[in-house]
């Protein structure tokens, strides 16, 4: 019974297995979203300058959650992992392609956490030992990462998140805050204009890209939850709070401090005495909630390809692909990472979002109207916030109109995809009910 229970794969999650509460899911995404990752992207925005940066993270965290708790509303309601929901508004064999992107970009978030992870823990063991030895820390990491994905979630929050992590956070946290407030002219750095590098617009989708990356897994969670409360208040508060929290916590270290390269955060923490030192160590260790849920969603994902293989074989060859990654991994394509995962996941999610609405549908191998959806939200974000390698933003420089809209692009594509896939929907429907009609009169 307990390998069933932490090996749960693609099909319904029974009653039995829908125990975590609101304050489950709410610890798990609050805790998920204590992350240093959260921290170090929050120190792009510092351009703004520290009113308007604040802004742009409030007004994305909003949306950007709004969103997520949507999405693990959708994935109690139905039961089933993220990419088995794609499976109605896209078909058996649509649901592939989101599937595949998502097993990326789940890899991508784990060589990312582990790398972040392993330079916070590498700058503290250089300060104190003399060493950096950035590849134990990621091997270290990359072990205990494993451990946790194997257990399954709901072992996860009970063993992990309420014994030990959530006590960690509570504290290392309040302490960051007070130091880095205490180290800073808050009045001054309120006042002062920003440099500029990145507009207000973009601050708000590099915010709401950072919640909507965990659309496409937020299902994978919420199915175990007790209630529809719990499954939309736990994920969207939860997840807010620390989003706000740490993105303006790096702006501001990386104002008081003079940060030129965002990276440094950690070594000024690091640097900034025994106690913030020994914050950063406990917020490194307690980062492995991050890759946990990237590896364990990534081997879920891969099972909408192949249900029939065993989820803990997928969970440590998803493991150590990110184990390698993050030994090579180049940060400096990190913000563009960000952004092309926003153009992708937002639009898919509002075909997913009138799917829900509207009822799930017969199944069919492919469902073209959702892909097209889908395609038209993911061409307008990338008209209006062109993202991505240079050769893909080279060709869009040809379109006219191509980056010049003063809007966000999170928003406009989310309402487009839903639009047009509710709409095809909606125009449908009388003609499937006269069809059904005309075979019954026979």
């Amino acid at each position: 019974m307990e390998q069933i229970e932490r090996t749960w794969g693609v099909t319904p999650v029974p009653d039995r297995l829908r125990t975590l509460s609101l304050l489950d899911v709410g610890l798990l995404w609050g805790n998920l979203g204590i992350s240093l990752l959260v921290l170090f992207t929050g120190t792009f925005l510092a351009g703004l300058g520290l009113q308007r940066a604040l802004l742009a993270t409030v007004v994305g965290a909003v949306l950007g959650t709004a969103l997520l708790g949507l999405a693990g509303l959708v994935g109690f309601e139905r039961r089933v992992p993220g990419m088995v929901l794609l499976r109605d508004p896209l078909g058996l064999r649509g649901s592939y392609a989101p599937t595949a992107l998502n097993v990326a970009q789940n890899l991508g978030w784990a060589v990312f956490e582990l790398y972040v992870m392993s330079l916070a823990a590498g700058a503290l063991s250089e300060r104190v030992f003399g060493f950096e030895a950035r590849w134990l820390w990621v091997l270290l990491f990359a072990a205990l990462t494993t451990w946790l994905a194997l257990t399954g979630p709901i072992s996860f929050v009970r063993r992990w998140i309420r014994r030990f992590a959530v006590w960690v956070v509570a504290v290392s946290m309040g302490y960051l805050v007070w130091w880095a407030l205490d180290g800073a002219d808050v009045g001054a750095l309120w006042s002062a204009p920003g440099e500029g590098g990145i507009t207000f617009w973009q601050g708000v989708d590099l915010t709401v890209a950072m919640a909507a990356s965990w659309l496409p897994l937020a299902a994978d969670y919420t199915r175990f939850s007790r209630s529809g409360r719990a499954a939309f208040w736990g994920t969207s508060v939860g997840y807010l709070v620390p989003l706000v929290l740490l993105y303006g916590l790096g702006v501001l270290l990386a104002l008081s401090r003079g940060l030129g390269d965002p990276t440094a955060v950690f070594t000024a923490i690091a640097a900034g005495g025994l106690a913030s030192a020994l914050a950063l160590l406990a917020l490194t260790v307690d980062e492995t909630d991050e890759p946990f849920a990237n590896v364990y969603s990534a081997a879920v994902s891969l099972q909408n390809f192949v249900p029939a293989v065993p989820q803990r074989l997928l969970v440590v060859a998803v493991a150590a692909a990110a184990t390698v990654g993050a030994l090579f991994v180049d940060m400096f394509a990190y913000e563009t990472f960000l952004f092309l995962l926003g153009s992708f996941f937002v639009p898919l999610f509002g075909v997913l979002a009138a799917d829900f609405l509207l009822g799930a549908e017969r199944p069919v191998a492919v469902r073209w109207n959702g892909l097209g959806a889908w395609a038209a939200g993911f061409v307008l974000y990338q008209w209006i916030l062109p993202t991505g390698p240079a050769w893909w933003k080279e060709l869009l420089a040809h379109v006219p109109g191509t980056g010049e809209a003063t809007i966000g692009a999170s928003l406009p594509s989310f309402a487009l995809a839903f639009a047009l896939y509710a709409g095809v929907r909606s125009a449908h429907a009388p003609l499937g009910r006269r069809r059904a009609r005309l075979a019954g009169s026979r």
